[in-house]
């Protein structure tokens, strides 16, 4: 049967979960705030979450988004809000249904079964290589693949937030700069590149759909959002910025591709 984390702070609401799963054969994992939650998907990928929206640390809106970030597993948001625009937010962040409370079992079991059918195999994990680079999703940081074997140097993931579309966020320096620092005999070693929110979102967004045209309406609309549908001058910025930070030579991308007057393609 399949692995399920289930994200929710109420204790006895929680405990009645697992035991009713576990007794149906599942291999049930638990999160009591959303941080852990994210740690817990990372380390133990599952194969389908359950995430209440009222966590203590982070709106669970966010969780979504966080794992949205890197792995495309159903998920079902378990809450207690009822109105129409919180389940459209849901939706929209990425879930793949949503249950009101109260609910039985039964349901949810059926709801298991339904998005179980529908899930497709991820086509990448919280590890990605672009060019010289391994992007980490999860961590949300970048490391430098060396050409030799002396090891290598990530970078801290940036604060969560997210910018103004085309703004350059404050105190970033110039797209893949870093500061650089002499190896062993002298050469000068590239320092790993820093991703904004933004950058985050995009590369997700691409990487996430290997080898497909992705138009640019829809990536303006997944990363900043409705009403940013004619923005195409920031989404030029970004992906530029991408590819400066990322691709081997920016100036012939081998991995993030322009469809000229269509739209952008990741290339493994």
């Amino acid at each position: 049967m399949g692995r399920i984390l289930i994200v929710e702070d109420e204790p006895q609401l929680l405990r009645a979960m697992r035991i009713n799963l576990r007794s149906r054969g599942h291999e049930v994992r638990t999160a009591a705030d959303g941080a852990h939650a994210l740690a817990e998907a990372a380390g133990h990928p599952p194969d389908i979450v359950i995430l209440d929206l009222g966590l203590p640390d982070m709106d669970g809106i966010d969780v979504i988004r966080g794992l949205r970030g890197w792995t495309r597993v159903p998920i079902i948001v378990l809450s207690g809000r009822t109105s129409g625009p919180d389940k459209i937010a849901a939706l929209d962040a990425g879930a793949d249904d949503y249950v009101t409370k109260p609910f039985s079992v039964e349901e949810l079991l059926a709801r298991i079964r339904a998005v179980g059918r529908r899930a497709t195999p991820a086509e990448h994990g919280p590890l990605v290589t672009i060019g010289h680079h391994q992007v980490d999703f999860a961590a949300r940081a970048v490391t430098v693949l060396p050409a030799s074997a002396e090891g290598t140097r990530t970078a801290s993931a940036e604060p969560a937030g997210a910018e103004p579309a085309g703004a350059e966020p404050a105190g970033a320096g110039p797209a893949g700069a870093g500061p650089a620092g002499a190896g062993p005999d002298g050469d000068i070693e590239p320092s790993p590149p820093r991703l904004t929110p933004t950058e985050w979102r995009l590369l997700a967004v691409l990487v996430d759909q290997p080898g497909k045209l992705i138009s640019s309406r829809a990536l303006l609309d997944q990363v900043w959002g409705p009403g940013h549908a004619d923005d195409t001058s920031s989404l030029r910025l970004y992906v530029n910025r991408l590819r400066r930070k990322l691709e081997p030579d920016p100036s012939r991308p081998r991995h993030l591709t322009t469809e000229p007057g269509m739209g952008y393609r990741y290339q493994p």
